[in-house]
């Protein structure tokens, strides 16, 4: 096994002052143990909690995958690599799934990643054109694995698990208490460590509805987005016609409102969680697949447009507010003929909003796309440096910044862009000159 890094530079590079309860246990847990389930909330840190592990369990002198996580979405795989290259572990990490370019996975297989993170349809393919061996995989870890069988993966899952002969550790991880697990995934006696029936989750959330006239649901939702005061807010539909039809509505009223759901390309989804993380789009429209397992910030308000046919799925909406002990609220919207899910045990207070509607702020940040990243030898501070003394911006005139593999994004504040872009348009960074623009 291989001397883990300094944990102090590890939490540092993830802005992180300790680890909390639940990663304390799962750091020991996983390490002391061979089966382990893992039930924590939605936001909790359940990532880092298995990750820390993971790094002292692999070995540099291991030239093959070594540890395999599977999980339920794309979306997921993005965020368990991105915190493993915040932890800056030296170990290459791989993640497949589906809608990325196959024969660029394969080309990153060829020199095999220590950790392989992808969904079940996409790391079945690999393995079925051999395109890494998983010979000495001895790490199988199965994130919001409950989500993957409600999607319909447990065929893939079975094959993909049956052909791992060399597994010593199996690490089940979920938000949801009380899921069952399946017998393929060969685990029998697994540590329980449940951060869910144990903890008041819902702590630091409060619970209000806002009773509306029949055909007048959308009416409450402008008014109550008018009495926010600009801050984020995720605004849930069971269909992904309501949330397209929600973000329309919201535009025609002036309000820029993304939008959120299964059928958006990939490349549309990670531009739309970006404008939402770095402030540039205040409201996100989703269906449930933005209950969990994205890479977004605590939002303060979850608006239950629509309610959720199961309760844990109520629960997993929610948990996106109200995080790591700090407040937040979710409002339920109902006609005033309808009734509450059954649970819902305890209907809520009844939130009064003002009788007419006061137009939102607009967001202080506009998303700058530029033309390179990371193997155009950029990093965040090439574009801190570059922005700020050839552009003329101050310190705060810059939010998040998020470099990929050949393309970038900044955040700058709006009132700024106009000038800023007049002032680069002819500038080169490090030598060279890309293109900057307001991103689409």
């Amino acid at each position: 096994m291989s001397d883990q890094p300094n944990l102090s530079t590890i939490l540092s590079g993830m802005n992180i002052s300790a680890l909390n309860e639940m990663q304390q246990a799962a750091n020991t847990a996983i390490l002391e143990n061979p089966e382990i389930l893992l039930l924590a909330p939605t936001g909790s840190g359940k990532t880092l909690a298995f990750l820390l592990p993971v790094l002292t369990l692999l070995s540099k002198d291991v030239d093959q995958v070594q540890c395999l996580i599977i999980v339920p979405t794309r979306e997921l795989a993005l965020q368990i690599e991105q915190v493993w290259r915040k932890m800056s572990t030296g170990f290459k990490v791989t993640c497949c799934y589906g809608g990325h370019d196959m024969q660029t996975e394969v080309r990153s297989l060829t020199e095999p990643p220590a950790l392989l993170i992808g969904t079940p349809g996409r790391l079945l393919d690999h393995m079925h054109r051999q395109s890494f061996s998983y010979r000495s995989i001895a790490t199988l870890i199965l994130d919001e694995f409950d989500k993957s069988l409600q999607l319909g993966f447990q065929e893939e899952m079975t094959e993909i698990v049956a052909n791992l002969r060399n597994v010593k550790k199996r690490v089940l991880v979920s938000a949801t208490a009380g899921s069952k697990i399946p017998p393929f995934v060969k685990v029998k006696t697994p540590v329980e460590l449940d951060f869910i029936t144990n903890k008041n989750r819902t702590s630091g959330l409060t619970l209000v509805q806002i009773v509306s006239q029949r055909g007048e649901k959308m009416s409450g939702l402008l008014r109550l987005l008018g009495t926010l005061g600009g801050e984020s807010a995720m605004i849930f539909c069971n269909q992904r016609d309501s949330v397209e039809r929600i973000s329309e509505i919201l535009k025609e009223e002036g309000i820029e409102c993304a939008f959120f759901h299964g059928k958006l390309e990939q490349e549309d989804r990670e531009r739309t969680l970006l404008r939402f993380r770095n402030g540039s789009v205040l409201y996100l429209a989703a269906t449930d697949l933005a209950a969990r397992g994205l890479d977004i910030p605590d939002v303060k308000h979850v608006i239950h447009f629509e309610m959720p046919m199961k309760g844990d799925e109520f629960t997993h909406r929610n948990g996106r507010t109200a995080r790591m002990q700090s407040e937040g609220t979710a409002y339920i919207l109902v006609n005033s003929d309808e009734q509450l899910p059954e649970y819902i045990i305890y209907p809520p207070k009844i939130l009064s909003l003002p009788a007419t509607f006061t137009k939102p702020p607009t967001p202080e940040w506009t998303t700058i796309y530029l033309s390179g990243g990371k193997k155009n030898k950029l990093n965040k501070m090439d574009i801190v440096g570059f922005l700020l003394q050839k552009g003329n911006l101050g310190k705060n005139d810059l939010g998040l910044i998020e470099v990929k593999d050949n393309i970038s994004f900044a955040a700058v504040r709006k009132n700024k862009v106009k000038q800023m872009l007049g002032l680069i348009k002819e500038e080169k960074m490090k030598g060279k000159k890309f293109k900057i623009e307001i991103a689409r």
